[in-house]
């Protein structure tokens, strides 16, 4: 299939996808759509799966699937006929947040290899559900996406997981050519120049997907003796997050824990913020750390940089959007369609 054809199903593969969106939009009270019916199932599977999350991340994909975004994108790979063989590519997606191992899938398709994917035990419905849509506009396209619940036949592989599962997947798939993630989060730094509007979007740079993705930001790097009163005001509108079950049983959980430990902490009731040098955090904690200038942050994040995913802040991303990846960020800043093009 030549790069032409492959991004007009792409692109009408984002169209059905939105179509179905829009759809659910504009059902009647009292109906379900076919994607309300799905996003039910799907919550109900994985509680973290809200409905806005799901359309959260469904719209992102479809957003990736533009004709412009899909033109640009492959443009910048050298490769005007198919490839010579066709292979087999493993995929072990993680489910932290709703499909998130579609930029992988994507990938594959659009490099004109075959997917064998391994779903997470979190996310069983969506991945699905997608190639199901697939089905309906390209048969031959759609054929090449198997769902297995374990390798038999694969020549590389595209794992997503954590440091700890990173190390199995090294021993498994090792001898293959692969490409093996392990647990990365992003961070916010800064200056003390921020104003409202800089925090209120943070907000989405923290609690989207209720921070459990690694582009979510979970630690910030604030100068010393910084004040903290004006980044809580700012942030009191996302208090909505205390209506979730499982978000606020992990505040309190690590509340009680903190307060047994008299360890130090600040909160607004829905959020802890604790001083630890750490990047990683648990669902509703947020770490700080303080730095002197600007020469010893750098220091700071170079030691860190295989942990961190992304920067907020002046210079770096803007503030809110961390979890709005184009289609040419890779996770880790690998890029995995020029990996799967040279195999």
């Amino acid at each position: 299939m030549k790069k032409s054809e492959q991004i007009e199903i792409l692109s009408l593969w984002g169209h059905a996808l939105g179509a179905l969106i829009e759809a659910n939009g504009s059902s009647q009270a009292g109906e379900e759509s076919p994607l309300s019916i799905l996003i039910r199932h799907a919550h109900a599977k994985n509680a973290w799966f809200t409905p806005d999350n799901i359309l959260r991340s469904m719209k992102a994909h479809v957003k990736w699937l533009e004709k412009e975004n899909l033109q640009k994108w492959m443009s910048k790979y050298e490769r005007s006929s198919p490839i010579e063989k066709q292979k087999n590519i493993g995929i072990i997606m993680a489910g932290n947040i709703p499909a998130v191992g579609f930029h992988d899938l994507l990938s594959v398709l659009a490099s004109g290899h075959k997917a064998i994917i391994k779903c997470s035990s979190d996310d069983e419905v969506l991945i699905p559900f997608y190639i199901e849509v697939l089905k309906n506009i390209s048969a031959e396209m759609a054929s090449r996406c198997s769902i297995q619940p374990r390798f038999t036949d694969i020549d590389a592989v595209i794992a997503t997981g954590n440091n700890n599962s990173s190390r199995y997947f090294d021993y498994y798939f090792g001898k293959y050519p692969h490409i093996i993630r392990k647990n990365r989060n992003s961070i916010a730094i800064f200056s003390g120049e921020e104003s409202e509007n800089n925090f209120i979007h943070l907000g989405n740079d923290l609690f989207s997907y209720f921070g459990l993705g690694c582009r979510n930001v979970s630690k910030l790097y604030v100068p010393k003796n910084y004040n903290f009163n004006f980044f809580f005001e700012a942030i009191e509108r996302y208090n909505e997050l205390m209506n979730h079950n499982k978000y606020m049983n992990n505040y309190d959980y690590h509340r009680a824990l903190y307060l047994l430990n008299d360890e130090s902490f600040l909160t607004n009731n829905f959020l802890i913020l604790r001083e630890a040098s750490s990047i990683a955090t648990p669902v509703s904690i947020l770490h700080y750390e303080y730095y002197e200038n600007e020469s010893s942050l750098q220091k700071t994040l170079n030691e860190q940089s295989e942990s961190i995913q992304c920067i907020v802040g002046k210079n770096h991303l803007a503030f809110g959007s961390s979890q709005c990846p184009g289609i040419d960020d890779y996770a880790d800043g690998v890029d995995t369609m020029a990996f799967l093009l040279s195999l």
